[in-house]
């Protein structure tokens, strides 16, 4: 019976392959070496192509219900913002006769071009008040509150306006609706919240734009122009967005009397 040596148990041995034990294919004096890799197969390639369809048919599909989404709450206060177009103006006056309303706020800062805030009467707040008036809105129910910030976050500093004018004026508001336009309701919804507090509920009411049909957005010009762009404000908005000063105390300090 033969003894086998410790030294004889290498792993030639045991029948390895001479290949499994060559140091693999080196270049550029060691600096990249060539290993064998998992890749995608036909089948694979294929998956990943209808996976990437379907996704894209789903967002097609559901972006634009999404962002313009309808949420009412039980209240009888309605927000007005004040740049929305006169189609939305209209559907505002409608929404106020046919609910259960009695008061109408109308929001928005200075108006688009005149560089920053002048007075309350250049603003869209004051603006939009106007046009409900004229759109058959009794005076007597229309209050506009207007912001004094023109900055990127119009929207917020608009809600955080409405809330102080709330407190200032000592008006417990329990919920109330904001009417916008189309797309922008979402993020509306979402900012008007942040700046009055969960306590709050704040409703959304969405006005189609007429210009578009939004089940078929994306074959129209100013249907893409609003949902991609709705569609990136809002990721913003939702994860990004951070008031690295208090609106609030933005607008106490560029507070001047308010104009009636």
């Amino acid at each position: 019976m033969s003894v086998v040596s410790r030294d004889s148990l290498t792993p030639n041995a045991f029948g390895a392959s001479p290949l499994a034990q060559a140091a693999p294919p080196r270049a550029f004096w060691g600096l990249f070496d060539r290993k064998e890799r998992w890749s995608l197969s036909w089948r694979g390639r294929l998956t990943l192509f209808l996976l990437g369809v379907s996704t894209a048919a789903l967002l097609l599909l559901n972006v634009q219900p999404f962002l313009a989404e309808t949420h009412r709450a039980d209240t009888n206060v309605l927000v007005v913002e004040g740049w929305i177009h006169e189609y939305a103006i209209r559907a505002a006056e409608k929404e106020f006769k046919t609910g259960s309303y009695e008061r109408v706020f109308t929001t928005g800062g200075p108006v688009t071009g005149i560089g920053g805030y002048i007075n309350d009467y250049q603003t869209s707040a004051s603006v939009g008040a106007d046009l409900l008036k004229n759109a058959g809105v009794p005076p007597e129910s229309v209050q506009m509150v207007p912001s004094r910030i023109m900055d990127r976050d119009r929207t917020y500093s608009s809600a955080i306006a409405l809330r102080n004018w709330f407190r200032d004026h000592n008006l417990a508001i329990h919920s109330f609706n904001v009417l916008t336009e189309d797309c922008h309701a979402r993020r509306t919804q979402l900012l008007y919240q942040e700046a009055l507090g969960k306590n709050v509920p704040v409703g959304i009411i969405a006005v189609s734009n007429p210009d578009y049909d939004p089940k078929d957005w994306w074959r129209y010009s100013d249907g893409i122009r609003e949902v991609i762009g709705e569609s990136i404000a809002y990721t913003y908005a939702r994860f990004f967005f951070y008031p690295s000063v208090s609106s609030s105390d933005k607008e106490a300090a560029q507070a001047a009397p308010a104009s009636r």
